[in-house]
């Protein structure tokens, strides 16, 4: 049964549809979005990246889970988990039958043993890169040829007992016939006494069980590729209910899903001090202005100018934004129709005794939010946040809005955050698994054979891991630690490091949108307020740019490259001249009327 998370209502000073304020058309639900679908397959294809997942959400019970935004990491848990499970299924299996092979050709399987490490090595030499840098590929390289090598001859010498060219030697004695001597003297002269002799029959069952852990190898990916055919199909995953990853039993899992998506989508974020925008993405060009409230002379008088007025202010401008042209009307899907509107509360994590006694209930957030809202507190923080889900939740823009007015001053301050694209691998899982299936049965034996000979130290790995998750849950006494704030995010775990120039348009776009409606809504307050807004004017086209605000210049300077800097007042002989004070500069060298580059 899929557990639904009902994000409070926040009542106040939002004006409803009624009243004129476009209501932001319904994106897809988080649990169903290709954000979270993709996340999801990653847990399949990258073991790191489902390791990292289970250790932040499963193992360290205590820490909150990071604001999930556009995706719903309880499901991206439970297919990790399910991920985990099938793994040590298969690696079970498969060192069943390597150890099998060992007892039965008596121990003929141990040439073998060298190849298998030489190429797991490799693997993990050259990473999960598409195209890992030079100093990883070459010497991957280098080290694959090596261990294909010494496959080679670990067959060349299974050959020669099966033909009966080795009676009467050892398995020991046969490995050593191929491996250089160094390698020969270190890792086998001394076992050699004890081996029995070796037989055509021990060559054939050595070959049996190769076999079978070929079969293993081809059909745990098999695995992998109907689970993307089946449950994470795009037509199907929308159907949370008979997903088997979400009707897996267990005290622990269940309870950590209800308490991730009680925390994921509310608007109050309980957070480390460390990292209180854990899960927003990456930082653009945050910004902070201040200005001074001077009267305006024309008013008749200066009305109350709070933070909550201001935000009532910004908040029909920003609504606004999800109307589409007249002349396209309803055929518009620009992403600004879902723009999505709130606000939040950020609350440290330190001081709280249990982690489900965070105050997530409606009446608890409203207290907050009255609260917050006008005291500019250090810890608990207020903000207007406002997001946009564009390319399916891949690329999330979350823009954080802050405004503070005390002693004649008013403060803003802009965070915007951006959610990169997830993952290039993750995004290819469906290319991936399709290939796969349609490959023919010579095909997908070539692969499994590619991988066989690593699949033993594969194997013992993936058990060591498991066996170290369970270790920590069961020494680490997470579930009676005091409450932690999120370490990482998983969606910025598996993000990608870039986005496509499309990706950056709409980026650029959607915040410049955004800051501009937001200085729009501060200058209709301080206007309506009685207050002069020329400065605010003047100051927010130089910071909201990325440019360098001069309040007073005195003295010559330049910005650019390329610059002849001339002492005026010397060359004229006039001591007392001195060049012009107040007038601000941009960056790229424009006035501060916008007449510049910036």
């Amino acid at each position: 049964m899929t557990q639904h998370t009902q994000v409070p209502a926040q009542a106040g000073p939002a004006r409803t549809e009624a009243q004129g304020v476009p209501a932001a058309l319904p994106p897809a639900p988080p649990e169903a979005s290709e954000a979270t679908r993709l996340l999801c397959a990653g847990g399949y294809l990258d073991e790191a990246y489902r390791d990292a997942v289970i250790e932040e959400l499963y193992v360290h019970e205590e820490r909150i889970v990071a604001p999930s935004l556009g995706f719903d990491a309880a499901r991206v848990l439970a297919h990790a988990l399910r991920a985990r499970r099938l793994e040590l299924g298969w690696s079970a299996l498969i060192l069943l039958f390597w150890v099998l092979g060992f007892v039965l050709s008596e121990y003929l399987l141990f040439v073998f043993l060298m190849p298998s490490v030489v190429l797991f090595l490799a693997a993990k030499i050259r990473g999960t890169q598409e195209r890992p840098p030079v100093w990883r590929r070459v010497p991957a390289w280098w080290v694959r040829w090596w261990g294909r090598i010494l496959m080679i001859y670990a067959l060349l010498a299974l050959g020669r007992v099966v033909t009966g060219g080795s009676g009467g030697e050892s398995a020991v004695s046969v490995a050593g016939a191929f491996l250089p001597d160094a390698l020969d003297e270190l890792l086998l002269e001394t076992g050699s006494s004890g081996a029995g002799e070796v037989r055509p029959f021990h060559a054939w069952a050595a070959l049996a069980a190769l076999l079978l852990v070929t079969v293993c190898v081809a059909a745990k990916r098999g695995q992998f590729a109907r689970a993307l055919a089946a449950e994470l199909h795009p037509g199907r995953f929308p159907d949370v209910a008979a997903d088997p990853a979400e009707a897996a039993e267990g005290g622990r899992f269940q309870r950590l899903r209800g308490r991730i998506r009680t925390e994921q989508h509310a608007p109050l974020v309980m957070y480390h001090s460390a990292h209180p925008f854990c899960g927003a993405g990456t930082p653009y060009d945050s910004w902070t202005l201040a200005v001074e409230l001077r009267p305006e002379e024309t008013a008749d008088e200066q009305k109350p100018l709070g933070n909550r007025v201001i935000l009532d202010a910004i908040r029909p401008l920003l609504a606004d934004l999800r109307v589409p042209a007249p002349h396209a009307g309803a055929r518009v899907r620009d992403r600004l129709r879902q723009l999505q509107v709130d606000e939040c509360v950020f609350l440290p994590v330190a001081g709280l005794p249990r982690r489900d006694l965070a105050p997530y209930g409606e009446q608890d957030f409203l207290v907050h939010r009255a609260e917050a809202v006008e005291e500019g507190g250090e810890t608990r923080r207020h903000f207007l946040r406002i997001r946009v889900g564009g390319w399916e939740e891949e690329v999330v823009t979350t823009v954080f809005v802050r405004v503070h007015t005390q002693g004649g001053m008013l403060m803003l301050e802009i965070a915007p955050h951006v959610l990169l694209p997830v993952r290039k691998d993750f995004g290819n899982a469906d290319r991936i698994a399709h290939q796969y299936r349609h490959n023919s049965l010579f095909g997908k034996g070539v692969w499994a054979l590619a991988r066989t000979p690593r699949s033993l130290v594969d194997a013992l790995a993936t058990l060591g891991r498991g066996l170290a998750f369970s270790w920590r849950i069961l020494t680490g006494g997470q579930g009676a630690a005091l409450p932690d704030g999120p370490a990482v995010s998983v969606r910025e775990l598996g993000s990608d490091g870039d986005a496509s120039l499309f990706q950056e348009m709409d980026v650029r776009r959607y915040l410049k949108s955004v800051q501009d409606r937001v200085a729009n809504g501060v200058r209709s307050a301080l206007k309506d307020a009685g207050y002069r807004t020329d400065e605010f004017a003047q100051k927010i086209v130089n910071v909201s740019g990325g440019g360098t605000l001069i309040e007073h210049a005195s003295g010559a300077f330049a910005v650019g490259d390329h610059n002849t800097i001339t002492n005026q007042a010397a060359a004229t002989g006039s001591p007392g001249a001195q060049p012009a004070s107040g007038a601000p500069f941009t960056k790229d060298g424009g006035d501060a009327d916008g007449s510049g580059h910036g």
